[in-house]
């Protein structure tokens, strides 16, 4: 067996940990034709996952969050995996979610809408989303309900669920009250500074107080 022949069955073993079985093969594939390294990273509030363009003779690194569900997990990879490709055609000429990245990220995904690979709500979902991609699958609503009800019930709930000035927990036990929706966020404040954060619907919090106060 050749080394890259041997790296394959490695990329193939520790993705079956992560991704529906029926990508394995395609990721891994990816992982020797694009030349990157995959890192799994621990539980990131920020963000999913990332890409970083080889840089003092490094190659591709991608990282994406270990906690998320086999279906989220493969999204996002497929989202850094837009990043390379977008990045080996055009370098940083262009703009990092442009057209160029939304049709590479297009391109990539479109082979994986099935349904070996995912549920059909979440196909649909996708195909939705897929019309004009944002930055973060996060940004849509409909898709990332889809995604969260394939989560293992932790017993967390959404912010979207709680009643109007509930208080709840995130960000290592900080405090929130919510408050009133705009537009597409919920305008909730910290207690012990006071300082006003927007969250997205389906931010998944612990609940403090379970009884709006008064």
């Amino acid at each position: 067996m050749t080394l890259r022949e041997q790296q394959y069955q490695k990329n193939c073993e520790v993705l079956k940990k992560y991704i529906p079985e029926p990508a394995v093969e395609t990721i891994a594939t990816w992982i020797v034709e694009y030349d990157f390294k995959l890192k799994i990273k621990k539980e990131r509030s920020t963000k999913l996952g990332d890409y970083t363009s080889p840089q003092n003779g490094f190659n591709h690194v991608i990282t994406v969050n270990h906690n998320l569900n086999a279906y989220s997990f493969l999204i996002t990879l497929v989202h850094e995996v837009a990043h390379l490709t977008t990045y080996n055609k055009f370098q940083n000429r262009v703009l990092p979610h442009g057209a160029e990245w939304k049709t590479e990220f297009k391109l990539l995904m479109n082979p994986l809408l099935t349904t070996e690979v995912f549920p059909i709500d979440v196909i649909y979902a996708l195909r939705k989303y897929l019309q004009n991609p944002a930055a973060s699958s996060c940004s849509d609503v409909h898709l990332l309900k889809t995604l969260k009800s394939y989560d293992e019930d932790e017993g967390q709930i959404f912010v979207e669920y709680l009643p109007h000035k509930t208080l709840f927990i995130y960000n290592n036990g900080k405090v929130f009250e919510k408050g009133e929706r705009i537009r597409k966020r919920f305008r909730c404040i910290e207690i012990s500074t006071g300082t006003v954060y927007l969250f997205n619907p389906l931010t998944e919090v612990e609940i403090f107080e379970k009884l709006a106060h008064n």
